[in-house]
Formats: C-alpha cells, sequence, structure tokens
C-alpha cells in the first residue's frame, strides 16, 4: 500500500503531470477516429481491407530551438497557442525528453519542401536541440543526439540521405541547426551525407549548380536562398548566397552521391 501511494505521489508531483494527461485525451480521441468504421459515401458496405499499418517517417529533421533553456523549449511545446511541437527535445546537458509518439505528425516544420514533398510534418521526426542559436552544441547534447538518430534509423528505416537540418527544408525563412553543427561527424556515423575529402580538380562546364540543389531536394524558387542553406549545411563557412569554385566541386561531389 505505502509503495503504491508512493508511486502516485510522484506521478502527480511530475511538472509535466498536467500535460501529459492532455496528451493522453488527445491520443485517446485520435485512436477512437481510427478505429471507426469508414462511412462509404456512394452507399455500399465498408469493406475492410486486412493490408494496411502506421505511416512511416521517412526524414529526420534538425533544428534548435533559438530560445536560452530546455524548460523554456517544453514549456512552448505543452502551450496550446503556440501551435509548435517536436518529437525530441535534446538539453545542452544531454537528457532526452520525448514528447510525441514517433507515428503521430508534430508541428515542427512549418512551410517546407524537400525534393517533391511539401508536407515535411506528414513524413517527419522533429528534434529540436538547446541552442539560442549562436553557440555551439555540447559535447553530451550530440552524444544524445547520435543515439536517438540511431535508434530512429534502426526502428525506422530512414535513409542516410534523409537526416537534414529545418534550414534545408525552409531556405530563407529558417537557419536552424547553426554553423557550428557537426555535420561531418554526423555523416560519418551514417546520419546525413558529407562530400568526399578529396574533390574534382574541375567541374565539368554543363553542370547546373541550381539544378544540383534541386536535384538534392533543395526548393530552388529562390536560388540565392537555397545557395545559403547549401553552404549553411555543406559549406560552413561564410554565408554568401553565392558559390565560389570550390563550393561548386563540392556541391558537384554532393550532386554525384544523391543521383
Amino acid at each position: 500500500m505505502t509503495s503504491a501511494v508512493a508511486v502516485m505521489a510522484s506521478c502527480s508531483s511530475s511538472p509535466y503531470a498536467p500535460t501529459n494527461k492532455i496528451y493522453k485525451k488527445q491520443a485517446k480521441d485520435l485512436t477512437n477516429i481510427v478505429r471507426e468504421r469508414p462511412v462509404n459515401p456512394a452507399g455500399q458496405d465498408f469493406a475492410g481491407t486486412v493490408n494496411f499499418g502506421l505511416r512511416k517517417p521517412n526524414y529526420v529533421i534538425i533544428h534548435h530551438t533559438a530560445q536560452n533553456s530546455t524548460q523554456q523549449t517544453l514549456k512552448t511545446f505543452t502551450t496550446p497557442s503556440t501551435q509548435v511541437s517536436a518529437h525530441y527535445v535534446i538539453g545542452r546537458d544531454g537528457l532526452v525528453y520525448h514528447m510525441l509518439n514517433d507515428y503521430l505528425r508534430a508541428w515542427h516544420g512549418g512551410a517546407a519542401k524537400w525534393g517533391n514533398a511539401t508536407d515535411i510534418n506528414s513524413s517527419s521526426i522533429g528534434i529540436e536541440l538547446d541552442n539560442n542559436g549562436f553557440e555551439p552544441f555540447s559535447p553530451s547534447q550530440i552524444n544524445s543526439l547520435l543515439t536517438v538518430l540511431d535508434t530512429l534509423k534502426r526502428k525506422h528505416g530512414v535513409p542516410s540521405a534523409n537526416f537534414i537540418g529545418h534550414s534545408d527544408i525552409a531556405p530563407g525563412r529558417k537557419v536552424d541547426p547553426n554553423i557550428t553543427f557537426p555535420w561531418k561527424s554526423l555523416a560519418e556515423k551514417g546520419f546525413g551525407l558529407w562530400p568526399d575529402a578529396v574533390l574534382t580538380d574541375t567541374v565539368p562546364t554543363t553542370f547546373n549548380p541550381i539544378d544540383a540543389l534541386r536535384i538534392i531536394g533543395y526548393d530552388v524558387k529562390n536560388s540565392v536562398n537555397a545557395v545559403k542553406s547549401f553552404q549553411l549545411h555543406f559549406v560552413q563557412k561564410e554565408i554568401t548566397g553565392i558559390l565560389n569554385e570550390d563550393e561548386k566541386k563540392t556541391l558537384f561531389n554532393l550532386y554525384r552521391k544523391y543521383l
């Protein structure tokens, strides 16, 4: 009896108890919607198939929070009026907060595009790293991120090329994760692609950089913004919106990896 009371007291004293209760109710409501037998608008009987499953996340989108603490971000993501969320939040100290079932749709990508995908939220998992947008990411935070990414890759079969940043899917609108993010280290472990150490001496005269960015996945409606997002991810030096010759070689190398 004593131990049961202690457990109940512990649960009720959790700072997340109120929002966990709301989460449970909303998840139950969605479950009830899915369990409803569909009504055929043409009037014929419903003929339920036996071949179906859950939608599978195919992308992992990495963000920085642009806020000053993990607690501030958790409050933001548990306040209904903000209308933003993510599946995971990882603190500077490496603590991981799992906020939403991987199979449910978080509101983290906003207006975004990658390749032909325009509803990124419906096909992705969002991970927010506690970072004000300008500071380096701590080793503890990156180590925890790698653990989460490894789990997601094995669980959902996310392709290596589909680990990308918020800035990749929203050129000109987003710049996260910031320029200090260790994309190269992630790529070496199978999360994202990275150019080879040795690049070609020359780029073919027929090579079109904007077409290459589009084939990789970037929205090139505004080509300058697309170049800036590319530079933020794969160059991580000056973000000019103009490709120099070395950057064109980098882009050409990556373009061939994405073909």
